[in-house]
């Protein structure tokens, strides 16, 4: 597009800025009065939200209906009034909103809003709004017979005005922008959302019941108690969703007070609207130190469970590794076996009989603990036939076995293959290390290992009981070293079958008794899968 091209673009867009502007402000204008000054909150909306190069036009789109306006009354008022009331006041307002906007930050990073800074910002445009009307009322040509004008009761009127009404408009909008800004963009998301559900079922119907209340009776202390009641709502959402909820519960109950106005001046409907200015103020630093501390709890939580998900991975990635280390092995048996044989083979004719077999025994032998020793890493009947099959059959049963301990497990195939692959080692190296724990410190003549797993809540379950009994023996003749590396356990016990589960959420507990101990373990199946082994 051409230079002049772009130039038209951007006049059109300047156009249409300051046409929209300045219907927003004459619409507005027609529902405000002095002690809600509505056009306010828009008026400082437009400066939060419209670009910086547009704000020239804004001054344009107020100047031009506060002109006409002006020039209309100027015989009746005078000529300076007339100048004096054109002047837009967005005007005075644009070196302020520019400092919190730069200076202070009144927008973070991520485009969520300073509620301190909001509030600062409110109170000095209301100030300098307020001014503004008094220099302009100070300059109105008056009748000769008018009476005395009391400048502090237009002060007090405007600047709650003009305070209460940026409350009412401006955290509603940027609450609206936040919220699209978070996701909450179609008619379903704003429908299901909590917040928009609790104003339409809980602040819309209680502030209905306060006007309905104020409208239908003639006493004026009910109907002062009515407005005052209508800030229970705005504590409420605060409480309940920071300051967003305050922003939408102040609106509502702002305009709620509006509506029990039985006239343009009332004094009592004026306090009202002074108490829940103060009390929007309020609630918006409330809600925003709740949001702030809801954030940073959220924030903690994600934090953890990062943490756990990452422990998580790490605890396959430990398996992962063993099972490679254990297929190694595996190969070097093979490797050592065809080696075994072949260099056998050919010196078969130079050997002894005797000394062949000594051989080829210690051969065997060699065999057999690279198997031992590589089935202890990861069981190859776990790769095979599953978790219950490894714990059936596999290096735990061989390894009980040949310690002359009897070994004895129920476990049913169906659930436990559905379990994750993190839940699956979990389970497996915790069962490894309660029965190493058992053997050594409770000297049990026989194991039994329950499991069960079941689904709740949408999450699996599971439920892990070793059980060490005596029998005649009282202590069988087992070397615990050899037996934790059968196992391939920790030797730390209970303590690390503790910190192992905490991972999914486990708790152990141990029971002791005349006949032996008995340890159970509860655990919830949370694992991340992305790992696969």
């Amino acid at each position: 597009m051409s230079k002049q091209g772009s130039g038209w673009v951007e006049l059109f867009r300047h156009a249409a800025v300051a046409l929209g502007y300045a219907l927003g402000f004459v619409v507005l204008r027609q529902i405000s009065f002095s002690h809600w000054v509505i056009f306010a909150g828009f008026r400082l909306c437009a400066l939060l939200l419209v670009p910086y190069r547009y704000w020239p036009a804004l001054v344009v789109g107020e100047m031009v209906p506060l002109g006409a306006i002006g020039f209309t009354h100027s015989e009746r008022y005078g000529v300076l009034w007339s100048v004096l009331y054109a002047f837009p006041p967005i005007a005075l307002a644009m070196p302020v909103v520019r400092w919190c906007k730069r200076s202070l930050g009144m927008f973070d990073s991520s485009g969520h809003v300073k509620v301190l800074t909001l509030l600062l910002c409110t109170l000095i445009c209301a100030v300098l709004w307020t001014s503004v009307n008094l220099i302009t009322l100070s300059e109105t040509k008056l009748p000769a017979n008018y009476p005395q004008l009391g400048y502090t009761v237009y002060a007090a009127r405007w600047f709650i005005g003009n305070f209460l009404g940026v409350l009412t408009l401006a955290p509603l909008v940027l609450c609206v922008r936040e919220l699209r800004a978070n996701g909450l963009v179609s008619l379903k998301q704003v429908l299901s959302s909590s917040l928009v559900v609790e104003v339409l079922s809980v602040v819309f119907p209680s502030l209905a019941i306060f006007v309905w209340l104020c409208l239908s009776t003639d006493q004026e202390s009910l109907r002062q108690a009515c407005r005052m009641g209508m800030f229970l709502p705005v504590i409420w959402m605060a409480l309940r969703h920071g300051w967003h909820g305050a922003a939408l519960g102040g609106a509502a109950a702002s305009v709620a007070i509006v509506l029990t106005m039985p006239e343009r001046y009332d004094a009592g409907t004026l306090q009202a609207q002074v108490f829940m200015a103060f009390a929007i103020t309020t609630m918006l630093l409330l809600g925003d130190r709740i949001a702030m501390l809801d954030e940073r709890e959220s924030r903690g939580r994600s934090d953890a469970r990062m943490a756990l998900a990452l422990a998580q991975r790490n605890l396959i990635l430990g398996e992962m590794q063993l099972r490679q280390t254990s297929d190694a092995l595996e190969h070097v048996r093979e490797g050592v076996q065809a080696t075994y044989s072949q260099l056998l083979e050919r010196l078969r004719h130079m050997l002894p009989v005797q000394d062949e077999r000594d051989y080829r025994l210690r051969a065997a032998v060699t065999q057999q603990q690279l198997f031992r020793l590589a089935d202890s890493l990861h069981p190859m009947v776990w790769r095979e036939g599953g978790l219950a099959a490894a714990l059936r059959q596999g290096a735990i049963a061989r390894a009980l076995d040949d310690s002359d301990i009897r070994y004895w497990c129920n476990v049913r195939d169906r659930d436990i293959d559905h379990l994750s692959n993190g839940a699956q080692v979990a389970l497996y190296r915790s069962a490894c290390d309660l029965i190493a724990y058992l053997c050594d410190a409770a000297h049990a003549t026989s194991i039994r290992v329950h499991v069960r797993v079941g689904l709740r809540g949408g999450s699996r379950w599971i439920f892990l009981k070793v059980e060490g009994a005596l029998g005649e023996a009282t202590k069988p003749q087992v070397k615990h070293d050899d037996l934790l590396l059968r196992l391939s356990s920790s030797g730390g016990g209970l303590n690390a079958v503790e910190d192992r589960i905490a991972l999914y959420r486990g708790q152990l507990r141990s029971r002791e008794s005349h006949q032996g101990r008995s340890v159970s373990v509860l655990m919830h199946d949370l694992a991340d899968d992305s790992v696969v082994i």
